[in-house]
């Protein structure tokens, strides 16, 4: 048997709540927030972004359920990967907020400074990976078991496509999909390898074809992703990338579609299918309650659809194959009760052979992200389960040579 190295970008956390935990937790009544203790919000991108716009609403909504008026809250858009992050909340601390998010993975080093900088202020930061390593006790790194959300998002795309060979508009050799990622890291790897999975859990003859663009928002980019995908063959396209740029795309050309954090529906009511997303709110309410009564922000937090941390948008029906809504909530009840795992190791190989148990991936991470803990194990790979941030990467072989599993082809790894 060959052996396989997993390439990781991230860090293994100090901990990671279960569902049941965290179940527990929003259920009960979250302690009231004093009328002058200001949370601060900073985003990468502005509302034209549908990655950053979920955050803005999960904001607002976590403002509403703890009662906060306008004036607690602190939003700053378009703030990039760089200096202007710390600066962005340095401010904030110095306008009195008790707590801090950040929303992109980039921002993680500038958070911490802040967070050595103040320590009485607490600082979170979504997708982050070195809350753990850094040991500060107002630094704190979060994000959702959102696979899931891909996997169930897969299941329609597969009800699609058998749907459009049962018509006879492909036929089962011509049923590939294509996606437009972002980056080639472990976030992006995890979401486009759960969602094609989710797609073969009703299309077995899928294939996949992946392009990167190298931006997390580039509209342009992401069109002509999109655009190259159909022109190669690909009859339904997803995406990890933060513009209209794909769903716009498919409308034009008529090819269905699998957005990501949030609906499409309005800018492609004829291509559109669903989207899955991660719920901010449950944490960012959680989260302000805790940093107001000086109760204990969990160091890595991983949210999941128990937790009402990932969900699926409304399901188009005009769009949509028949049964899909019953198909989803069926495959949902089997995710929830663990009779189903989107890893399965059954389900995929990778150079043609299934990833053994004891399988060991960079969970984490040093500078030459050698592999350091088991993640294989009862017959499925246990994603976000060592640490919030996914950590499902790319394989390699004795050689050297890379590759996603087994029906995904790679057009692109520039990035």
């Amino acid at each position: 048997m060959k052996k396989f190295i997993a390439l990781a970008m991230s860090a293994l956390m100090a901990f990671s709540f279960s569902a049941a935990a965290m179940a527990d937790e929003t259920e009960a009544p979250l302690a009231p927030v004093p009328e002058d203790f200001k949370a601060g919000f900073i985003f990468l991108h502005d509302e034209n972004s549908t990655y950053d716009l979920n955050f803005i609403n999960a904001a607002k909504e976590a403002a509403e359920i703890l009662g906060m008026s306008e004036d607690q809250i602190i939003l700053k858009t378009n703030v990039p990967e760089g200096q202007e992050c710390y600066e962005e909340a340095m401010d904030m601390a110095d306008q009195g907020c008790g707590i801090v998010f950040a929303d992109s993975f980039g921002h993680e080093d500038y958070m911490i400074q802040a967070a050595q900088e103040v320590p009485e202020v607490q600082f979170c930061h979504a997708t982050g990976t070195k809350a753990h390593t850094e040991g500060l006790a107002n630094y704190h790194n979060a994000f959702a078991s959102i696979y899931e959300g891909r996997f169930l998002a897969g299941v329609a795309a597969g009800m699609k496509l058998n749907e459009m060979i049962a018509n006879g508009d492909i036929t089962e050799e011509e049923a590939k999909v294509g996606y437009v990622g972002a980056f080639t890291y472990a976030e992006v790897i995890s979401g486009f390898t759960s969602f094609f999975l989710g797609v073969r859990h009703e299309c077995p003859s899928a294939t996949m074809e992946v392009t990167f663009t190298g931006s997390w928002y580039d509209e342009t980019a992401e069109k002509e992703g999109a655009n190259t995908l159909i022109k190669d063959g690909c009859v339904l396209i997803s995406q990890h990338a933060d513009s209209m740029g794909a769903p716009t795309a498919c409308e034009a050309a008529g090819v269905p579609d699998v957005s990501y954090n949030g609906s499409t529906i309005d800018a492609a009511p004829n291509t559109y299918i669903i989207s899955s997303k991660i719920n901010w709110a449950p944490y960012f309410a959680t989260a302000i309650s805790s940093a107001a009564n000086g109760e204990e922000i969990p160091t890595d937090f991983t949210g999941t659809i128990a937790t009402g941390s990932v969900e699926l948008t409304d399901l188009n029906e005009a769009v949509a194959a028949e049964g899909t809504a019953e198909e989803i909530e069926k495959v949902t009840a089997q995710l929830e009760d663990g009779s189903l795992h989107v890893f399965d190791t059954s389900a995929f190989t990778v150079f043609g052979e299934p990833l053994p148990d004891g399988f060991e991936a960079d969970v984490d991470t040093d500078p030459d992200y050698a592999p350091d803990t088991a993640v294989v194990s009862d017959g499925y790979y246990h994603e976000s389960e060592y640490r919030s941030a996914p950590y499902f990467g790319l394989f390699y072989d004795e050689e050297g040579n890379g590759s996603p599993i087994d029906g995904i082809t790679l057009l692109d790894t520039a990035f």
